[in-house]
């Protein structure tokens, strides 16, 4: 089933972080396996990198955190390798950090190398981009990484059911559009061209994490993007190439956007206002964030928006 969720303020930095999870918390309904944010604060002049070393159910053998700690000393020595130069890296969890570090070279390079330590994964890696997302319900995870400390622009987030895939973090939403920065997409539906899809863009050298066709969409937006597209056009773009039943939510540095395949199938509800414009699987998640009378309606079929910070 699960649910997603967005929200973008128009006057200035908000608690996305809190806000967040108060819209995600009352989905709670529509997905228990996990919960995801991306994040997006002002930009940084550095590069943050988010890793996750284990799943959160991966065996607690007697080694594993001198594992964890050894990994994580790798990937930094990687990036300094490669000629990053590391400011900070901060503890998540024991098996997931934050790195905050310049760096002038390819960001899909970057990447691969990272990930070749074993158990790695980059979760997201921009100037303003942050993915967090772990198993358990929206208040276990913002409370497990602090989340409620966190301001910025705009957000999206998700419950999970998982339905076709295993409950682990890789399954879980969101998914950054390796290796663009800060690009992000969460999903409700499904791709029925998804292999079609993934062995397209692999051959364009691209390399996904999961089984999730969530992670198609980021990958396919972004590299739409990237050969000259604005976010709307790559939208629109992908309701004629995107085959299946499926509402999804993209973010970028400055925007975010929403779209629905032309039978509508999937629930989206949305709410705009002078301050800013909310939109999730339920308008339960949008009444959690105002608190006032509100008139919110649902997007058409086929239907895409885009809202700038």
């Amino acid at each position: 089933m699960c649910g997603i969720a967005g929200i973008i303020s128009r006057n200035g930095e908000r608690a996305i972080g809190s806000q967040m999870t108060r819209m995600l918390q009352s989905m709670k309904h529509r997905g228990p396996d996990s919960t995801g944010y991306a994040l997006y604060g002002p930009p940084s002049d550095d590069w943050v990198m988010r890793v996750k070393l284990a799943d959160a159910n991966t065996p607690r053998d007697f080694d594993f955190r001198a594992r964890m700690r050894a990994n994580r000393a790798e990937i930094e020595r990687r990036l300094r390798q490669l000629g990053a130069t590391v400011h900070a890296v901060e503890d998540a969890r024991e098996y997931a950090f934050e790195a905050h570090f310049s760096y002038d070279g390819d960001l899909k390079v970057l990447a691969d190398r990272v990930e070749d330590v074993p158990g790695a994964e980059v979760l997201s890696l921009g100037h303003s981009l942050r993915i967090v997302k772990d198993l358990g319900d929206a208040e276990t995870v913002a409370g497990e990484y602090k989340l409620d400390r966190i301001g910025g622009t705009h957000a999206i987030g998700h419950v999970r059911m998982a339905t076709e895939s295993d409950v682990d973090i890789s399954g879980a939403h969101p998914y950054w559009a390796y290796p663009f920065s800060d690009v992000a997409v969460v999903h409700n539906g499904q791709l029925t061209n998804y292999h079609y899809w993934k062995r397209r863009l692999q051959r364009s050298g691209h390399r996904f994490q999961s089984e999730c066709d969530s992670e198609i969409i980021a990958v396919y937006l972004a590299e739409k993007m990237a050969e000259g597209a604005d976010l709307e056009g790559a939208m629109r773009r992908s309701l004629e190439d995107l085959d299946g039943v499926f509402t999804y939510i993209c973010v970028t540095e400055d925007a975010l956007g929403m779209a629905k395949d032309e039978l509508a199938a999937k629930p989206l509800v949305l709410y705009e206002a002078d301050d800013m414009v909310a939109l999730a699987s339920e308008e339960i998640a949008i009444r959690a964030v105002v608190d006032r009378e509100i008139d919110t309606y649902d997007p058409f079929e086929g239907e895409v928006m885009v809202w700038k910070r």
